[in-house]
């Protein structure tokens, strides 16, 4: 069995490592490439680097940031926001990245995902899905009654750094991206983001079996229990976590010890 992937996300916002709750309400956290070469001493498997606000701003990924963290980490990392075009995935890998995240551009334009994989290779292009969940309503006489009960849901796609819906059902929209090529999933849970509750498992595991893509879960992770859960119950091949690491609840190697006493196959070094 692969060993399971911790990690660490570092949202940023002009260059700096931002944290908020449900993609609102940001903190700031530290330097990114300094927090980078924290993660990769304590084990980290990967990093995500999103670039939180470029989509929505319509500017560019901001290639020093990524160039001064490929100067100093070693471990493969990812990155996301405002990358609209096949020159923009040439740009930020050129610069030191190991793969690129597409979210907007890929919604707004899905062949830029098959392009990116024919040039590029599946292996670099991860397709994030930011969603929420939308609940089944019923009408009676009267009123309209909200069926929030477990698997009465649809998760809903969201855009331009979580700022806009789209009408389009989550699980249908990775099922295309899978056959436009992309190499992995990165679904994040706006209902659970910063929230530290745990990760939405029915979404995650609803997503890995859908597509038999590696699947990064995002979104939730408050406890040790919370990553377990996802990666084993949720089906996930990785787990995202931001504010149990920026706040130093856990550094990377406590959840690595925890995963490894459970029985799930982790990196250990």
């Amino acid at each position: 069995m692969l060993a399971k992937r911790i990690i660490p996300c570092l949202d940023v916002k002009d260059g700096k490592v931002v944290k908020g709750v449900q993609f609102v309400n940001l903190k700031i956290e530290g330097d990114t490439a300094k927090l980078a070469e924290i993660y990769a001493e304590q084990g980290a498997d990967e990093l995500v680097f999103l670039d939180i606000t470029a989509s929505y701003e319509k500017r560019d990924t901001m290639l020093d940031v990524v160039k001064r963290t490929a100067d100093i980490v070693s471990i493969p990392f990812t990155v996301g926001g405002g990358i609209r075009s096949v020159v923009d995935i040439k740009n930020v890998l050129s610069a030191g990245a190991d793969k690129v995240s597409i979210n907007t551009a890929a919604v707004r334009e899905p062949n830029l995902v098959k392009q990116a994989a024919e040039i590029f290779g599946s292996q670099c292009i991860v397709v994030a899905i930011d969603t929420k969940r939308v609940y089944v309503k019923k009408t009676v006489p009267g009123k309209t009654i909200v069926n929030t009960a477990e698997g009465k849901c649809w998760w809903e796609v969201y855009v331009e750094g979580g700022r806009v819906p789209t009408g389009i059902d989550a699980i249908v929209w990775a099922k295309t991206v899978k056959e436009l090529g992309a190499g992995e999933l990165l679904p994040t849970s706006m209902d659970r983001d910063g929230m530290q509750s745990g990760y939405d498992i029915p979404l995650m595991k609803s997503m890995s079996e859908a597509t038999n893509l590696p699947v990064i879960a995002s979104g939730g992770a408050g406890n040790l229990e919370h990553i377990y859960e996802v990666l084993t119950e949720g089906k996930a091949d990785a787990a995202l976590a931001a504010s149990i690491f920026h706040l130093s609840q856990y550094s990377v190697r406590e959840v690595k010890e925890y995963l490894a006493k459970k029985g799930v196959p982790v990196r250990l070094v």
